[in-house]
């Protein structure tokens, strides 16, 4: 089979939502090519070091590419691409040189081009996310290995948005804690906080193709018995209550149902929000305290926050 290489030209801010444009299209597997990661210290005690090759990035913004199978549909579903894509200024979103251009690729390119992109990583102190291919001895004995296949996923687990967030979460979750995970994607933070000890989790997506994702890799990693994966549009309808609440999305949904997570969770407990680029950070924010939460921490990784608050009240 023949398949479509498309690539965007565009972003940070950008790289999550025409990720998952990308992915709605019918796209096998995003890679994020961005010139940071020439530049970006490793800490060598983590395992190899993997020589990248700059011609791979752009000089300025990043590229996302994903590949497409060639078929009589293609050329629409290119230009519903770019028509959503587009539409992100419609939410303040910056979407930079915006160029998309097309090549062609056989099929065993495609199913290895991205391989070479993902490795093992040490992204927190207890957790390193390894893809399935991959062999990996464990460095430390309490050390929590997370197995993800990208090509399936939304995301490897390596993005500062979901690092921010786990580490969050190795700060945060308690044995026999309820977390709900809002827009769960590949379902890492709800495998991270599954393996920290949580009594149940709920992770939740209202993309198909990401509940799908997010059952295979959650049995892949054991913790199905504690983790339920639920379609569903963010808190709507949802009762449960719980301990944590964790969302690594967009600013602009974000704030679209801190009502809803003070509605859901204990007293004291913890919300944890990322995927959140820091010029919407006060944003954000002020729609937190408004809900009636009091943040607690704000931690910065490159051009992306995460923003941890609680609920304190008397009740």
């Amino acid at each position: 089979m023949k398949w479509s290489e498309i690539t965007i030209h565009t972003t940070n801010e950008a790289i999550e939502p025409i990720s998952n444009i990308l992915h709605e299209a019918g796209a096998s597997g995003v890679v994020i090519e961005d010139p940071f990661e020439l530049i970006k210290e490793r800490e060598d005690q983590f395992g190899e070091i993997y020589q990248l090759n700059p011609d791979d990035y752009p000089e300025e913004g990043v590229l996302v590419k994903a590949y497409l199978p060639i078929n009589s549909f293609l050329g629409e579903t290119v230009e519903a691409i770019k028509e959503n894509i587009n539409n992100l200024v419609l939410f303040n979103i910056d979407i930079g040189l915006n160029k998309v251009s097309i090549m062609e690729v056989n099929e065993e390119e495609w199913a290895t081009a991205w391989k070479k992109y993902y490795h093992p990583v040490k992204i927190s102190e207890k957790f390193t996310i390894v893809p399935t291919w991959e062999n990996y001895t464990p460095v430390h004995t309490d050390e929590l290995i997370i197995e993800l296949d990208p090509g399936m996923a939304f995301g490897t687990g390596t993005h500062p948005t979901t690092v921010l967030c786990i580490q969050a979460l190795e700060r945060i979750v308690k044995k026999e804690d309820m977390v709900i995970d809002v827009g769960t994607g590949s379902g890492v933070l709800s495998i991270a906080a599954a393996m920290l000890g949580a009594k149940s989790v709920l992770a939740l997506d209202l993309d198909e193709v990401a509940v799908r994702s997010a059952k295979l890799n959650i049995k892949l990693n054991k913790v199905h018995e504690t983790t339920t994966v639920r379609q569903n549009n963010l808190l709507s309808g949802v009762n449960e209550q719980a301990d944590v609440i964790v969302a690594n999305i967009l600013a602009e949904v974000i704030v679209r149902f801190t009502d809803d997570v003070y509605r859901l969770l204990n007293k004291d407990g913890y919300f944890i929000a990322s995927g959140i680029i820091l010029q919407k950070k006060e944003e954000v924010k002020d729609a937190i305290i408004a809900s009636g939460l009091e943040i607690i921490e704000t931690v910065q990784m490159e051009d992306w926050v995460s923003i941890t608050a609680q609920k304190r009240t008397n009740e």
